[in-house]
This record gives structure tokens, C-alpha cells and sequence, in this order.
């Protein structure tokens, strides 16, 4: 197999004992691919975080919620937030206990509420009147809010949830009606959580932002943990050069705010934060085939079957995933030169990256999209009825294992009531 532009997945020795041509004959395209060691790797480079002794690390299943990777990550000691009652469900089939759970809620109804409370799971409450909703099923219940201390980040405006331009969290203006509706309801606050946004990749706004839900949590006595949220970001621009975010300085900065927050506070509470896209994102790269090639009006295309059913992060966020070729014959490339790479739905916007540099692109080769593991799969569809890839991950000796199925032409039908 011929390799181009394909430094990043040689360097993780990514695909362990096998290649991308023989991944796809036996499991299809387009196809998921996973490494375990590059998952385990980041699960300990977040818990390794800071000295804090109470210090915790919650896996945001949304980022990816495959059952095998979340087996990863309760067996590297991480815990988990969820955002519905399924991934409640699939959390606990994952092996989480509910003491290791948090319902991190946001708009929901009284039968959500329920469904977290009947398995005794800690809830979040978003706004003061899911609050009193929560009092009213749940009195005398332990409870956690999210506020918003006007802090935000992110790579994108849809995915910043902090800050003043957001539906998220209670604002700190509303403190003292929360502290009403706690002492109707007879409601024990245990903890306080935030979320600024996604993908930062310089530290001192999540700094800022955990000083911020810190003075929020000096409002309130006998807290049990403060979750600082998440964000953590990952370099999407590997080809270029991109830098890492800085953990070390990050994790030295941040040690020392929670040690000077729990002296002054007067006990070791314990503080949780979210990195599920850090943990994730990496770990997974998408192969895909490319199936046509053409020139309209100076612009070369290259057809694939990526389509945005498959990764629908470039169509949704403008986010940037680098690109890897690989060729089954040892067929060298002609100089580089920009194409754009597109998929085979029916919209104009389904495109994976725009005018990107690249080696010559021959068909039948097999694109590598990098850096998929987090909001890949799990924002994938059956638009235009597409069938949803398998999902294979390479183990630590190196061998592919199927994790997930590939769709099936009846999939698609299975829940139709005729």
C-alpha cells in the first residue's frame, strides 16, 4: 500500500497490524476506524491532569457514544455525563454505576427527571423553572445546577455554552432565587457545573472561566463537587504544524486555583471536569473511497462516499479535518494541487474540505479523514437513506475488532408501522 500525506497515522502507528485497503475490503466503506491506544493515552494524559487529590474525569458520552470505547473509559477509572435517558442507558450497559453518573440536563420534561431519579442519578437542573419543576417530583432530593458566569470558548458560535449569547446555565443575577426555590423545596445543593464551550486550545480562558463558577460556589455551603466543565481541544491542522494545547501549564495553573479554592473553602471538595472531545476525537479516523473525479469551472472535485451523513462536522461547524491518501498500488502522485473533496448526497453543501492542497488524487483510492473520533459517528444519519458505516476498532495488539455494524438495507425500514 502506497501512503501519502500520511505522516500523522504512521507516527501512531494507527492501524496496527493491518492498513486502510484491508479495513475496508473486509468491513466496507465508508468505515470508522479506532485506536484503543491513542483512547487509553488521553484518558490518562486528562487524569493525570492535576495533584488534587479529589480530582475527576468525566467521559461526555455525546462525543461518542459507541458502547466499546465507553468500556475504555470506565476501565481507565473515568466517570460520565450524560444528556438524555439514553445515554443513561447505554452508560449503564457500559458498565458506569449511578453514583458515577450525571445527568447533565437542558430543557427537559418531569419524565426525564424521573426516569434519572428512579435510578437514583444525580441531576442537573439548567434554569430556574426546571428547578422548581425538579423540587416539585423531587422534594427533599439532592440536586446540582449549571450556571453561567459569563465566560465563553469555542472553535465555533454553536458550540460556545458560556457567556452571554447562549441558552445555557443560570445566571448568576439568579442566585438568591435559587437559593429561595432550594429552602420551598427542601433541596440539597451538592454541586455546582459549567460548560464555556468547545475546542479551546490556549488555557487561560478556561482558567478565567473556573475562577468564575469558583466565586459562584463561594455562595453556596457544603458542596460536594464543582464541575468546571470541558472544551479541551485537539490540533485539527496536524499537516501544518499545528501546536497542542498545553497541558502542562494548563494542569500547574489549574492546581494551584483548586488547592487555594478548597483551603478557603474550608474542605477537599472534589472537582470534576468534561474533556470528552480530547479524550476522543483522535482516536478515530474515517476511510473512505473515492469514486469519481472531474473539473467544473476550474475547481477539481473529488467524489467520494463521504457524505455528510457520514461526518457532517464540516458542513455544520466550516471545521477542518486533515487528509490522508492511500493507494492499494504503488502508483506515485504528480505534484500537488487544490481540489475540493465532496460526497455523494444531494446538497450542494456537502463538502469535507474546500479547496485543500493535496497529493493527486487517483480513483479508488481511500481518503483518511483524521481527528473524527468525537462528533463523527454519533451525528450521523440515514439522509437520503444512506446506510450508516461499521465502526472497527484497532486493539492494543494491534488487531481490528468490529464494534459496530454496518446498516443494513432493512435498518432503514425497521421502525415503520405500515
Amino acid at each position: 500500500m502506497l501512503g501519502l500525506n500520511n505522516t500523522v497515522s504512521q507516527q501512531l502507528n494507527f492501524y496496527g497490524n493491518t492498513t486502510p485497503t484491508k479495513l475496508v475490503e473486509q468491513y466496507g466503506s465508508p468505515l470508522y476506524v479506532y485506536n484503543e491506544e491513542v483512547f487509553r493515552d488521553r484518558c490518562r494524559e486528562l487524569k493525570d491532569l492535576v495533584t488534587y487529590k479529589n480530582f475527576q474525569v468525566n467521559y461526555s458520552v455525546k462525543a461518542n457514544s459507541n458502547l466499546s470505547l465507553m468500556k475504555l473509559a470506565h476501565e481507565e477509572g473515568l466517570k460520565a455525563d450524560a444528556m438524555s435517558p439514553g445515554e443513561i442507558y447505554v452508560e449503564q450497559m457500559a458498565g458506569f454505576k449511578s453514583s458515577d453518573i450525571l445527568y447533565i440536563s437542558n430543557n427537559v420534561s418531569s419524565e426525564e427527571m424521573q426516569f434519572a431519579i428512579d435510578r437514583n442519578i444525580l441531576i442537573s437542573v439548567d434554569s430556574i423553572s426546571q428547578l422548581e419543576t425538579y423540587g416539585k417530583i423531587n422534594s427533599g432530593g439532592n440536586v446540582a445546577i449549571r450556571f453561567n458566569p459569563g465566560v465563553g470558548a469555542g472553535h465555533h458560535e454553536k458550540v460556545i455554552t458560556g457567556g452571554k449569547k447562549t441558552k445555557f446555565g443560570v445566571a448568576i443575577s439568579d442566585i438568591p432565587k435559587v437559593k429561595v426555590l432550594l429552602k420551598t423545596y427542601n433541596l440539597y445543593l451538592v454541586g455546582i457545573n459549567q460548560h464555556i464551550g468547545s475546542l479551546f486550545m490556549d488555557g487561560d480562558k478556561y482558567i478565567e472561566g473556573a475562577m468564575s463558577i469558583l466565586n459562584v460556589a463561594k455562595e453556596f455551603d457544603n458542596l460536594e463537587f464543582i464541575d468546571m466543565g470541558g472544551g479541551f481541544g485537539i490540533p485539527y491542522q496536524k499537516l501544518a504544524s499545528q501546536g497542542r494545547l498545553d497541558l502542562v501549564n494548563l494542569g500547574e495553573r489549574l492546581d494551584k486555583v483548586l488547592h487555594e479554592f478548597a483551603t478557603e473553602y474550608g474542605s477537599e471538595v472534589t472537582f470534576k471536569i468534561e474533556p470528552g472531545r480530547y479524550i476522543v476525537a483522535e482516536s478515530g479516523i474515517l476511510l473512505g473511497t473515492v469514486h469519481s473525479i472531474k473539473e467544473n469551472f476550474g475547481i477539481t472535485y473529488v467524489g467520494t462516499d463521504l457524505g455528510f451523513n457520514v461526518l457532517k462536522r464540516p458542513v455544520m461547524y466550516d471545521s477542518h479535518h486533515d487528509i490522508e491518501v492511500y493507494r492499494s498500488e504503488n502508483i506515485p502522485s504528480q505534484n500537488s494541487h487544490p481540489v475540493t473533496i465532496v460526497g455523494n448526497i444531494c446538497e450542494s453543501g456537502d463538502i469535507i474540505a474546500k479547496d485543500r492542497l493535496l497529493p493527486q488524487i487517483l480513483h479508488n483510492d481511500i481518503l483518511g479523514v483524521l481527528d473524527v473520533g468525537a462528533y463523527g459517528y454519533c451525528m450521523a444519519s440515514n439522509y437520503n437513506n444512506r446506510l450508516r458505516p461499521a465502526e472497527v476498532l484497532i486493539d492494543s495488539n494491534g488487531n481490528p475488532k468490529l464494534i459496530r455494524k454496518r446498516d443494513t438495507l432493512e435498518d432503514l425500514v425497521r421502525g415503520f408501522v405500515l
